[in-house]
């Protein structure tokens, strides 16, 4: 199934410069998998070494949230998965 992964400005620079791309997958997980396969740099915004989303990372599936589970959701084709970014610091 084609699914739309929606890239945040500051994540652009890995996907030169796309602000969409549409991928291959049946879960969230073979969605990212396969954006990263595409973008190699996109990985480590993602995913920690464990394979992990990691923990300032949040995946939306049609403007809701995926959590928890976020890896394993079910997509269906045409269906928008977000990438949001926590800020943190002090």
């Amino acid at each position: 199934m084609t699914v739309n992964i929606h890239i945040r400005a500051s994540h652009r620079r890995h996907t030169n410069g796309l602000q969409t791309v549409q991928v291959q997958g049946k879960t969230i997980g073979e969605a990212l998998k396969n954006l990263v396969s595409l973008y190699p740099g996109m990985e480590s915004e993602i995913f920690d070494k464990k394979g992990e989303i990691l923990g300032y990372v949040e995946i939306y599936l049609n403007n809701k949230t995926a959590y928890p589970g976020e890896l394993e959701k079910k997509v269906n084709s045409g269906d928008d998965i977000q990438i949001i970014t926590f800020l943190a610091g002090g």
